[in-house]
């Protein structure tokens, strides 16, 4: 592909970046650009905690240009996008953190501070802040015996202006926020394995809910999935780039075999393109470390879906993966 002097990141990463995982990356991205060139779409999905690395940044700009029309990912990147929003200014960033005693550890747990690696995410005004509003939002909806989607929650609270107050950084750099304006479909599957998940189901034990199912679960976003994934590959393919590994990945991509195996569609496509970003070596039994190519025994992808891994920090590579797609 040619180069450019407007795209000085593009330019710098194939100047650069010609082997190994760097060469990996270059094709990855070359790959997901092809992909959409050709007029079809692309999912992402998110595992770890890449809200708190702070994937927004350039996230949030791939929903804005329609690089991305869909996401799946677990319940923590889901809220902690929103943490990062309303309550940045009060984060604490401990580089030394390979060198924390337990004393320090319960010293950081005494001030409110829950640690994510080299980040540590306040609970007043993250947490609680969070808390506080959608509870407003479950209880209204428990109330009036409605349910919605975990996401739908989190749009709703958002799209309502009721944080705005809060805001401590660009919110052009929250890609929740970006996706909410786009209505963007996104999947969270096992969501009550979140801080958010726990606190409804508080909520419910303590009697504030009355029906568990207020918030809807796995199962209806399986079925959510089907649909959308059906809908959608009726004109184009649908590509998936995974960053991590976990049930953030897995999940969404199963929806192809279930579609084939159990529901008898055999004229839905495979996925179209298949990348993922992960540190997790090639291991036995592993599903972040297994290699592409077992996914086509499961009937997830086949001999000629385009297949991309780089083994390396996703916080380092997903961005510039995104600064090629988006032509910076």
């Amino acid at each position: 592909m040619a180069q450019s002097t407007s795209a000085p990141v593009t330019a710098f990463l194939r100047h650069h970046y010609r082997h190994f995982n760097a060469a990996a990356l270059i094709d990855a991205a070359d790959g997901y650009v092809r992909h959409l060139e050709a007029g079809n779409k692309m999912m992402i999905t998110l595992a770890g905690a890449m809200s708190t690395a702070e994937l927004g940044l350039s996230l949030a700009e791939m929903i804005r240009q329609d690089k991305v029309h869909a996401i799946t990912c677990t319940g923590a990147n889901l809220e902690e996008d929103i943490y990062n929003l309303v309550a940045h200014d009060h984060y604490a960033r401990v580089p030394n953190y390979r060198d924390l005693t337990p004393q320090d550890e319960q010293a950081l747990l005494e001030k409110h501070f829950n640690r994510v690696t080299d980040t540590c995410i306040p609970e007043a005004e993250a947490i609680r802040r969070i808390e506080k509003a959608i509870l407003d939002e479950w209880t209204a909806a428990d109330q009036a015996g409605e349910s919605y989607f975990p996401h739908e929650f989190m749009y709703r609270i958002l799209l309502s202006g009721k944080l705005e107050e809060f805001y401590q950084i660009d919110p052009k750099n929250s890609w929740m926020l970006a996706a909410a304006q786009k209505n963007l479909p996104i999947i969270v599957p096992g969501w009550e394995d979140s801080t958010t998940g726990n606190i409804f189901a508080s909520h419910v034990i303590d009697g504030n809910i009355k029906n568990v199912h207020t918030v809807k679960g796995g199962i209806q976003y399986m079925m959510y999935l089907a649909d959308h994934y059906t809908e959608v590959t009726k004109n184009s393919s649908m590509g998936f780039f995974q960053i991590g590994g976990g049930i953030a990945g897995d999940f969404p991509i199963c929806v192809v075999p279930m579609l084939h195996q159990d529901l008898q569609r055999t004229e839905v496509p495979l996925w179209g393109y298949f990348c993922q970003i992960s540190d997790s070596t090639t291991s036995y039994g592993s599903y972040s470390g297994a290699v592409p190519n077992e996914k086509i025994t499961w009937g997830k992808l086949g001999i000629e879906t385009p297949k991309y891994i780089i083994e390396s920090d996703a916080s380092i590579v997903a961005p510039l993966v995104f600064a090629i797609v988006l032509g910076q």
